[in-house]
């Protein structure tokens, strides 16, 4: 059996268990020996971090190779015209190449989330939307290049879903072990 660890990554959290500038890290969140990041989690996003001790699943969950789908919720500037989210869709492009199309959809409200320490910007005369964004590859920020080059900026960016695992049930700052079979990453 290995062990898959969903945690929910607040703002302002490295996703590694140390740091040499005292920066807040998952060490912070959680003391489980042996499991490691299945991918990243930049310090200025938040949601679903996945961590595990089996290096296949680890493998399979964050080599681009296996295109496995993770789920963003994003706070942009701005209303996101047809043409913008069509342009996600079809792949967009960033400075180390083409993205691979998207599936992108406007959530209808802001989703219920717990409040970000420190909050958004808010500029008074400028409106903001959420999007579900999904991709398979996980290149740099890349949710963050990708709505800005469609001329809509993050303002906060949260991963929902990673393959079938998701947030739900996990207040932020919290996680859940998920005892794994071997022959599930095969």
């Amino acid at each position: 059996m290995s062990r898959l660890v969903l945690f929910n990554k607040p703002w302002g959290v490295l996703s590694q268990f140390t740091d040499r500038e005292g920066r807040s890290v998952l060490a912070d969140y959680m003391d489980i020996p042996g499991v490691f990041p299945a991918g990243r989690l930049d310090r200025d996003s938040e949601g679903l971090l996945l961590l595990t001790d089996d290096g296949g699943l680890q493998a399979r969950i964050a080599d681009p190779r296996h295109k496995m789908s993770k789920e963003y919720w994003v706070q942009v500037e701005g209303v996101p015209s047809d043409a913008a989210l069509d342009a996600l869709r079809e792949g967009v492009a960033l400075r180390d190449g083409m993205t691979r199309p998207a599936k992108v959809r406007r959530l209808g409200e802001e989703p219920r989330l717990w409040p970000r320490e420190p909050p958004i910007r808010v500029r008074k005369h400028i409106p903001t939307h959420w999007l579900a964004l999904t991709i398979t590859e996980g290149r740099n920020r890349q949710v963050r290049r990708m709505t800005a080059a469609v001329g809509h900026p993050t303002l906060r960016l949260i991963r929902y879903r990673v393959g079938s695992w998701t947030l739900d049930g996990l207040d932020v700052g919290t996680h859940r072990v998920i005892q794994m079979s071997k022959t599930f990453h095969r």
